[in-house]
């Protein structure tokens, strides 16, 4: 095949239109598979993404637990590819019969700054953005669990709980306070709630008035299993192990009702919590739907399995590539489904996808994604966890120490490797830091508490 080349001897340009696991990890492989062209301006590549970091979701879980440093599972994307132009921005129009694309490079509540982007090579990565349903009091009292900061909050809303349990002499609100419900059973939900779980518990032994047995944990799943992306058999173990540590699993079961704090499932069951965390799925970035790329029902490109968009012709669409939870990729170990939108089908399908590209610049032919099923695994807390690998099932310590040497490996940057691997490290060694640092969230109240109460008066004369 003849090899790809821009017009008028004008560099190549590669837009990746995301920074999140599959557009970093892609733009990782290019940036070292197109090096020497990148040095002698053959090939250009733009990297927009709205966070100049990327977080590293396999891990919030153990963030949220304080297993982890919450700095050590974001990447600097600056620091990370010195050969990519990056773009804080976000993607707001792509129009690929012009091969232009534009974004916004504006801060939230600033006025609009348009940036026009030119391409050769579009990589789509916008990733995904949490699926939530019109559920009543879902938005008041519900925390999500994507980002950095709401595995912070999270954690520290959990300890508060238990202080507020301890002190309180209310019956009810006490049992409100105790009873945490998660609301989705993907690895986010699952991962998310185990690590807690364990956290909590461990945390309880410091109260002289609660036990483990005191504190409720209920997950809520709409399906008929948990792990619905993994294999039947590794699903029901994970199931009977928390079911073994009184976690209340709701199989085929929808929240209907938040409102006032009062949780109402479709079971029929009404209890009290204060803790509720929405985990159920995600949805493509809303922002694909204002393009001219080919999407199918639910928002995502439809791609062939070699990860290029499919044209009109049910050919690849020249030009287009996407990865990730925005892509629709079949998946031949599920009947030529797209594959499940979670980080280990990113991370293999960048690295795949950035591979092709250099391919088709070089005039071969791109290859077909095939998922690596045994490459699974998930964190159930400190100790247990469950994995396939190629011979069979594994659980309990090797299936927690092989999931965490495999997110080890995926993390995309050396520097955070060593971090995290320090941070494991140090808490072998050492007990579990319990402390909620509730006020880091909001680190004005103090002061702003005190001018209401009458001190900014006194300050001012101090001053004087």
């Amino acid at each position: 095949m003849k090899q790809v080349t821009s017009a008028g001897g004008a560099p190549i340009r590669i837009l990746i239109a995301g920074g999140g696991c599959a557009g970093m990890s892609a733009a990782l492989r290019l940036q070292r598979g197109l090096r020497d062209r990148l040095r002698t301006g053959r090939v250009e590549i733009t990297v927009v993404e709205p966070q100049p970091y990327l977080t590293y979701h396999p891990l919030l879980a153990e963030v949220a637990a304080g297993s982890i440093d919450p700095r050590h599972v974001v990447v600097p994307l600056r620091s990370a590819l010195p050969g990519c132009r990056v773009l804080t921005a976000r993607i707001t129009r792509i129009e690929h019969a012009t091969r232009r694309a534009w974004a916004d490079a504006a801060q939230p509540g600033e006025p609009a700054v348009p940036v026009e982007l030119d391409y050769d090579v579009l990589v789509v990565a916008p990733g995904s953005v949490s699926r939530t349903d019109p559920v009543p009091g879902l938005v008041e009292h519900g925390f999500g669990f994507s980002t950095v900061g709401e595995a912070v909050s999270l954690r520290n809303h959990v300890l508060e709980q238990l202080d507020l349990a301890s002190s309180t002499r209310d019956p009810a609100l006490r049992q409100a306070a105790l009873t945490f419900v998660f609301v989705g059973a993907g690895y986010a939900g699952v991962g998310a709630l185990a690590e807690l779980e364990d956290m909590a518990r461990y945390a309880a032994r410091g109260y002289h008035n609660l036990g483990p047995e005191d504190l409720r944990w209920v997950l809520v799943e709409a399906g008929p299993r948990i792990l619905a992306e993994e294999s039947g058999e590794l699903a029901a173990h994970t199931l009977s192990q928390l079911r073994e540590r009184s976690v209340d699993v709701r199989l085929g079961t929808r929240l209907e009702s938040a409102a006032d704090r009062l949780i109402v499932l479709s079971d029929g069951s009404r209890f009290e919590a204060r803790t509720l965390v929405w985990t159920a799925g995600v949805r493509p970035a809303p922002v694909l739907r204002d393009t001219d790329l080919p999407l199918d029902a639910l928002g995502r490109v439809r791609c062939l399995a070699t990860l290029q968009a499919v044209g009109r012709d049910g050919l690849a669409l020249p030009g287009v590539w996407a990865a990730g939870d925005c892509a629709a990729v079949p998946d031949p170990n599920a009947g030529g489904a797209p594959c499940a939108p979670n980080a280990q089908h990113a991370f293999a399908q960048s690295v795949l996808l950035a591979e092709n590209v250099i391919a088709v610049l070089d005039g071969g032919r791109p290859r077909a994604y095939l998922p690596d099923r045994a490459a699974c695994s998930t964190s159930l807390g400190l100790g247990r966890g469950v994995a396939h690998t190629r011979r069979g099932r594994v659980t309990g310590r090797r299936a927690w120490l092989l999931h965490r040497a495999r997110q080890l490996r995926r993390l995309p940057s050396a520097d955070r490797r060593v971090r995290v691997l320090t941070d494991w490290l140090l808490a072998a060694l050492f007990t579990r830091e319990i402390v909620s640092l509730g006020t880091v969230e909001h680190p004005r109240s103090e002061f702003e508490a005190g001018f209401a109460s009458g001190s900014g008066g006194a300050g001012k004369r101090d001053r004087r």
